[in-house]
């Protein structure tokens, strides 16, 4: 639930951290009876119990497809991750496996805990695709069909340019966007605006830069092959190597690079905030705004800006985990109900990431300027008045304070485990 340290120094964390525990130990319990459908809700609590709550809310068939969609792109995900496949045996299997999604027959043993689980008794999830509704259907194997396709094409091709930056991440996390976007059209949940299909890509964009910047050090490190997506035009700025950029001794080389990748990753804000807008389903808006896709995968909207914020001028980047802490998720979940909520988050996290702008920074001024780009935007929107900022304490305890938090928890977990 996150550690007790970190609690007495937040305590306003505290109450949202137990509402989020209880929320998710209720939706872990609502395991359909089918076996196929069992299982792939049983594997979506264990990849990811942020996720697992939040589609909680959607109406029973568009929550079916969404949860086959997430599991059938993290099996081909999988695939994609696991460097010990050989390459003329993966880029077969990434092409094909639209049509593996068919086959109650088929699996592939591949990744490690859970995903090996997954990728073993693929024929459950196969068996739940074929009872979602032809529509349904249609959509996942598109985007499962081109996402494949784009994943095979970066297997065998590096990221240069900035260019291919933006292409690796349409196929990987573009794809998402439109095809969640697709599986609300057709379970008539949503009528989109008509440039929906770009604005959905470039949600997609913003999240998978994210996600490709904080994970700089895991994907160096990869075993036992690299596997580097940072764009050679943009680090080779900074480094002969993208490895070198983990050495402390290129530490302000590294920063700058990141810095400019976070840059880069601004420009997408607006389309995400026009995107969320535009929503009308209550469930579906809280859908987009606030889950966890994947304990360290693709993270949405409110989490990606924060931990934009979090990793700009970091150089923990390069050496280790860099995550926003549990409480502050738990909070995000807790507090976002609407679109002022969300305009609220972005405004106090671009904030947050302003602060830490260095102006002798190469990028400062087109970072200064795209901030201050969202937060206009935020401030436009006229809804900002009377809320409590997401980032405005300071973690900073109160002696007696802690010994009442302390005797309180006492209290709860005594309540908890009982219960």
């Amino acid at each position: 639930m996150g550690s007790l340290g970190t609690m007495l120094r937040y305590p306003d964390d505290i109450y949202p951290l137990l509402k989020m525990k209880r929320a998710i130990e209720k939706a872990e319990k609502q395991i359909p009876p089918e076996p196929h459908w069992g299982f792939c809700y049983s594997m979506l609590h264990k990849v990811s119990r942020s996720f697992s709550l939040v589609i909680q809310q959607l109406n029973t068939d568009l929550r079916n497809a969404v949860c086959v969609f997430y599991l059938v792109l993290r099996a081909l995900d999988t695939v994609e991750d696991d460097t010990s496949i050989p390459t003329d045996e993966k880029v077969p299997i990434l092409i094909a496996f639209h049509r593996h999604i068919y086959n109650t027959d088929w699996h592939y043993s591949c990744g490690t805990k859970e995903y090996k689980v997954l990728m073993d008794q693929f024929h459950h999830v196969a068996a739940a695709f074929l009872e979602l509704e032809k529509g349904y259907q249609e959509a996942i194997e598109e985007i499962t069909k081109r996402m494949g396709a784009g994943m095979a094409k970066f297997i065998c091709q590096e990221v240069e340019t900035v260019d291919d930056y933006d292409e690796y991440c349409h196929y990987v996390a573009g794809l998402v966007g439109l095809g969640l976007s697709k599986l609300f059209l057709a379970g008539g949940s949503e009528v989109l605006t008509p440039d929906w299909e770009a604005i959905s890509n470039s949600m997609g964009l913003f999240l998978q830069k994210t996600n490709i910047i904080r994970d700089y050090l895991e994907d160096i490190n990869e075993i036992p092959k690299s596997r580097m997506f940072w764009p050679r035009e943009i680090w080779g700025k900074y480094a002969d190597k993208l490895e070198d950029l983990k050495y402390e001794e290129n530490s302000t080389k590294s920063v700058q690079c990141l810095n400019e990748l976070v840059t880069n990753a601004l420009m997408h804000i607006e389309d995400c905030l026009k995107y969320m807008a535009a929503l009308r389903d209550p469930s579906i808006f809280r859908f987009c705004a606030i889950p966890q896709v994947g304990e360290g995968n693709i993270i949405i909207l409110i989490m990606a800006i924060g931990t934009l914020a979090l990793c700009y001028n970091n150089v923990q980047v390069f050496r280790g985990v860099v995550k926003l802490r549990r409480g502050l998720t738990a909070k995000v979940i807790d507090r976002t109900k609407t679109m002022a909520d969300v305009y609220g988050a972005f405004y106090d996290f671009s904030c947050m990431l302003k602060t830490k702008v260095d102006k002798n920074d190469p990028n400062a001024s087109i970072t200064l300027n795209r901030l201050e780009a969202v937060q206009k935007l935020c401030i436009d929107t006229g809804v900002l008045n009377n809320r409590k900022s997401y980032v405005d304490d300071k973690g900073q305890p109160n002696n007696v304070f802690i010994i009442m938090v302390v005797i309180l928890l006492a209290i709860v977990f005594a309540y908890l485990r009982a219960n």
